[in-house]
Parts: C-alpha cells; sequence; structure tokens
C-alpha cells in the first residue's frame, strides 16, 4: 500500500502517463518472468484432498453446448461468445443456471454447414436447468439439473452473448437480461417457472453487438437500474476479410471495426427505463466494452462503474450522487497498466481480496500481455500490483476471459480462477486451434497468489476455449463452485471439493419491503478469533455471466459465532450479530441493531 499522498500520487500518474512515455514504455517494455511459484512451494489442499474441483456437469444433468454458429466463413463473432447466468428463478433455495445459445451466421448456411457438430436440438435456443437439490437429514446431497427451457415460455433466437440477473419490478424474483448481437432481451420472471418478454415495454430496447451488463441502484432510490457495455459497431453483411501473419485466413483484430457507445438505463419504478446514457455522461467516448463490474471504490456509500474495454484504456466511473458519472480512470492509475500501455481486457472482477477495507479490481488479457491486479488505496487511486502478486508471467501466454476472486478453501483469503482461450489461429500456430488450458490462484497471504492449477481437477487439464464463468454455491455445501461457458465445446460444472472441508458462513441480504437480494449492499463480518471480512452483494464481473448475489465467508478453522455490520445501498447500517457458523442466513434490512445516527446540525435559524 503505498503511503504518499492523494495529490502527490495524482501529480506522479499525470508525469507517468503522459503520451510520449506510454510509447516509449510500449516500444521496450520486456515483462518480468520471475514471479511464478515453484511446484515445491504449493499448498497441499485442505483436508488432504486430490483436487479442488470435480467435473460433474454430465454426471447431473448439465449437459449445455454453446453453438457459435461458424461454418468456415470466420466471422469475428464466432470466437467472442458466450456467457451464462446462475439464477434462483424458481425462488427454492438453490441456483439455477441460464445459458444463451448461438445461432448460424452464414447467409445461406444451416445448423448442417457447421464446423462443430451441434448437442443440441434444432431449433438453437437460449437454455434453462432447473437444479432439483435435494439433501437428506444426515447431510447427503444429490444434485441434479432438468432442462426446463419449454416450460420457460420464451425461446431466444437471437445471438446470445451474456445475461445479467435482477428483480428490476421488485416483485421478489429475479429477472434476466439477455445481450445480444441483436436485440437485447429483458426477460421478466413470472412467479410460476414461465418469463415474459417485456423488452420493447420496458423501453430496453436496441440492436447492437452487446457483451457484458450490470444492474445497479445508481441513485439508491430502491430500483435496480441497468448498465450495458457495447463492444463493437459491426453488421455481418459489411466484415472484414483478415489474415494472419503467415498470410492464412484469421479472425480480425477488432479494432479493423470501429467501437461502440454504452448504454445507461434508469429505472423509472413502473415497469419502464428511461435512456439516460447521455445526461448521465456515461457515453461520451466511444469504446470495446467487454466487461462490467459495479463497486463503491472509494467508500462514500454510492456504486462506482469500472468497464473493460478490449485494445482501449479501461474506464472508472465514479458516482457523482445527482445521476451523472465522471470518468476518473487516468488519474486514477487504472486505465492503462503499470508501463503506460493499455491492453485488451475482457473479463473483470472487484473484490477486497487483501482484506483492507477497499475493493481492488483485477482484469484478464490477451496473450503476451499479463492480466493485471490493480490495488485500491482506499479513495479510489490504484497501483498496478501484478507483478508483486505473481500473477505477470503465469498469464503471460494465455488469452484470458471469465474471472472472479473467490475464497475456494474457506481459508478467509480470496483466490482466483481464471478460464482462457485464444482469439485467432496464428496466437496457438503450434495447434490450429483456439484451445487453452484455464488457471486457478491461491492467495498465500492476502498479498500474494501461487498458481495451482495442477491440484485443480481434470478439467483444467484440457485445452478448451473458455469465454463465460459463473459463481456460485450450486449445491449449498458452503463453497464457490463453477460453471465454465466453452464456445463450440461441453461447458463444465466444477464442484468445488476443498471449501466445505472449513468452516464458513453464507449470508442472503433482502429487503423489507421488498424480498429481493438488495444489490450493492456491503457487509462487515467479525469474529472474536479471525481477521475482519468485507463482502459486497452483486451478481456481476466475469465475463458475460451473472453470479450468485449470496456472500460466502470462509472461516477456516473457526467456529465461534461471528457479527456482520451491514451497510445497506439506502444508507441504513446495522448489525446482526451472534451469526452461527455452518449454515446460511437470511438477513432482512431494517431488523438488525440499528447504529446510533448523529443528530443533525443546528441550523442558525433554529
Amino acid at each position: 500500500m503505498a503511503s504518499e499522498g492523494r495529490m502527490a500520487r495524482l501529480s506522479r500518474r499525470i508525469a507517468s502517463e503522459a503520451p510520449g512515455f506510454v510509447l516509449a514504455v510500449s516500444l521496450f517494455f520486456i515483462p518480468v518472468l520471475s514471479d511464478a511459484a515453484s511446484p515445491q512451494d504449493r499448498a497441499q489442499i485442505p483436508g488432504g484432498g486430490d483436487t479442488y474441483f470435480a467435473d460433474r456437469g454430465t454426471d447431473v444433468g448439465f449437459d449445455f453446448h454453446f453453438f457459435n454458429g461458424a461454418t468456415g466463413e470466420i466471422y469475428l463473432l464466432e470466437i467472442m461468445g458466450s456467457g451464462g447466468g446462475l439464477v434462483d428463478f424458481d425462488n427454492d433455495g438453490d441456483l439455477d443456471i441460464y445459458a444463451v445459445q448461438g445461432r448460424v451466421l452464414a447467409p445461406g448456411k444451416t445448423v448442417d454447414d457447421a464446423v462443430v457438430p451441434v448437442k443440441h436440438p434444432v431449433p438453437l435456443t437460449d437454455r434453462l436447468y432447473r437444479n432439483d437439490l435435494q439433501v437428506e437429514p444426515d447431510g447427503t446431497r444429490s444434485l441434479r439439473f432438468t432442462d426446463v427451457t419449454a416450460s420457460m415460455g420464451h425461446a431466444s433466437l437471437e445471438y446470445g452473448i451474456g445475461v445479467a440477473t435482477g428483480d428490476f419490478d421488485n416483485d421478489g424474483w429475479t429477472d434476466l437480461f439477455v445481450t445480444n448481437f441483436g436485440p437485447n432481451k429483458l426477460l421478466r420472471n413470472n412467479g410460476d417457472g414461465s418469463f415474459e418478454d417485456v423488452t420493447e415495454s420496458s423501453g430496453l430496447a436496441e440492436d447492437r453487438w452487446s457483451s457484458s451488463s450490470a444492474f445497479l441502484d445508481l441513485n439508491r432510490d430502491g430500483w435496480l437500474d441497468l448498465y450495458v457495455a457495447n463492444y463493437l459497431d459491426h453488421k455481418l453483411a459489411k466484415r472484414s476479410h483478415c489474415l494472419s501473419p503467415t498470410g492464412a485466413r484469421d479472425y480480425c483484430d477488432p479494432d479493423v471495426y470501429n467501437p461502440d457507445s454504452d448504454s445507461l438505463f434508469l429505472n423509472r419504478g413502473d415497469g419502464t427505463f428511461e435512456n439516460v446514457s447521455a445526461q448521465s455522461q456515461v457515453d461520451g467516448v466511444e469504446r470495446t466494452g467487454l466487461g462490467v463490474v459495479t463497486a463503491d471504490f472509494d467508500n462514500d456509500g454510492w456504486p462506482d462503474l469500472y468497464i473493460a474495454n478490449d485494445g482501449m484504456p479501461n474506464q472508472l466511473l465514479m458516482n457523482n450522487r445527482d445521476g451523472t458519472f465522471r470518468d476518473d480512470t487516468l488519474l486514477a492509475g487504472c486505465a492503462v497498466n503499470a508501463e503506460g500501455v493499455q491492453e485488451a481486457s475482457m473479463g473483470v472482477d472487484a473484490a477486497d481480496f487483501d482484506n483492507d477495507g477497499d475493493e481492488d479490481i483485477f482484469l484478464t488479457h490477451y496473450s503476451k500481455e499479463t492480466n493485471t491486479l490493480y490495488l485500491n488505496d482506499g479513495t479510489a487511486l490504484f497501483d498496478d500490483a501484478t507483478q508483486a502478486a505473481g500473477l505477470g508471467s503465469p498469464s503471460w501466454y494465455f488469452t484470458s476471459f471469465g474471472t472472479r476472486f473467490l475464497d475456494l478453501d474457506n481459508d478467509s483469503l480470496l483466490d482466483l480462477l481464471v478460464v482462457s482461450g485464444a482469439v485467432t489461429f496464428f496466437a496457438n500456430s503450434s495447434t490450429s486451434s483456439l484451445a487453452q488450458s484455464n488457471q486457478l490462484f491461491r492467495s498465500i497471504d492476502g498479498r500474494r497468489f501461487e498458481e495451482v492449477t495442477a491440484n485443480a481437477g481434470a478439467s483444467f487439464h484440457v485445452k478448451e476455449t473458455s469465454r463465460g464463468a459463473a459463481f456460485g454455491d450450486l449445491d449449498n455445501d458452503g463453497d464457490t463452485d463453477v460453471v465454465v461457458f466453452n464456445n463450440s465445446e461441453p461447458s463444465r460444472l466444477l464442484i468445488n471439493q476443498a471449501g466445505s472441508k472449513s468452516n464458513w458462513l453464507g449470508l442472503r441480504l433482502v429487503g423489507k419491503a421488498v424480498a429481493r437480494d438488495m444489490l450493492g449492499t456491503r457487509v462487515e463480518l467479525r469474529q472474536p478469533d479471525g481477521p475482519v471480512q468485507w463482502r459486497r452483494v452483486r451478481t456481476d464481473g466475469s465475463f458475460a455471466s451473472a453470479n450468485d448475489p449470496r456472500l460466502l465467508f470462509g472461516l477456516a478453522d473457526r467456529t465461534l459465532p461471528a457479527a456482520a455490520r451491514v451497510t445497506w445501498p439506502s444508507g441504513l447500517v446495522e448489525t446482526f450479530p451472534e451469526l452461527a457458523v455452518g449454515q446460511y442466513r437470511t438477513l432482512i434490512e431494517g431488523t438488525g441493531e440499528p447504529e446510533d445516527n448523529p443528530a443533525p446540525e443546528k441550523k442558525d435559524s433554529d
């Protein structure tokens, strides 16, 4: 953590990130390759298990394959999808899976012309898998998924990219926002297992190439607003034809096309949204948005936004508390990396990985750029801590997308999972394939990471083209599982085998008047014999995917009850004491012990 003052740091950033400096460094930068953990330094898995994750998808009925539409014509769109979401759509207490699907891209071509065989029946649609988890009195768990797409009442035929989850109409049922290449979709949860397409009536209809999106209550009025990242201004009929340096046909770089601007929609509270992109000042610059995460980066109680852009400077949009945002990225130190080089950012996550009370940022990038970790000093000023954290050289040869901070072994320290796959054949020229392996990093001390991919599980030793990754506790045993969405290959359902061997506490934070997940709620958890942990309720982050809104706190071997200090989006702060470990608890706004608020200042006229 830097100790110099804010103004000194701002002056240093202005000097170091001048255009001339950026160019010079980008020409002569050589990556540091000395931070990888050696095999003998890797920690053993807690509880004596052999691997962290077991691939259970086929065993439990999750059989999704994403069809990217490839028929040999080489469209850029083919390599950019897809993601998916974890959502308890039926309010039965366990997480279901929503997977977006692609379609044939080339005019005149059919599924029969596909390069990769299609596993799902025609017509190709998004799929909804219901979790039919059974828990026996002795604690035995039986995980099973059932494809209930037919009863969903909505069959999307668009080319799917990703999904965001949130209860936009405050009826207690989580809704879905699906981003597409083409018209996006807002699917209202009817509460009976079916969904209604309310895109047109809600005011969210846009026909663009959208990627990631996120629900947030930007003005703290109790209604969820929506941010949508848009990628490129691209039409299939006007695609470019590109060659690799070897002269072979290959996928184009994104800079062949014009970037697009993002969208921000304000929830009116009556089932409709207002497009406030212009007046909120979020669409002033066209960018190649791929990842979105929300967080209160300066701890002022208002949600901010961080956007991962592909091959362009990223954006830190700070909430002005009046419905507008300001772009603080360059001066804040998280627009480009420590060498002043802009990177091809795909996935993004934000969390307090070093347990100091503020949210840090992790980004995934193109091969030979390294992934990047930005350390927050508490005032929304950041330092590039990638090399110091041991995350530089392990990511050098990977093109990575979905990612998340997670406490994979419940030792109270946040670890990292990263999924990867190339985007040009030339990058993987030795195999003429886009497939790469995924990676797992375990936190050593809350500051540094060691790669533990060797012990991650069998699926981590299979090269695939991974894109989205959704994180959540699928079997409700107190640890984080992962669904990896692969491009034209089987998706992976990875069940955590390590975390539940340690103690834990799970929290769901809901409103009193409206029983929805209160996105943006911040929780400070304390145990008498353990470190303080900070977590935030959210479903965003990763790449084009939606995650479990519940909070999981790893407690290692500690058994004493914990106390949660909760800061709700409304500004209410209250404490919930004596929370027993080893279970999920639902905390309802307004039912805890409120903190004493200072008396208002007395006016001269009083």
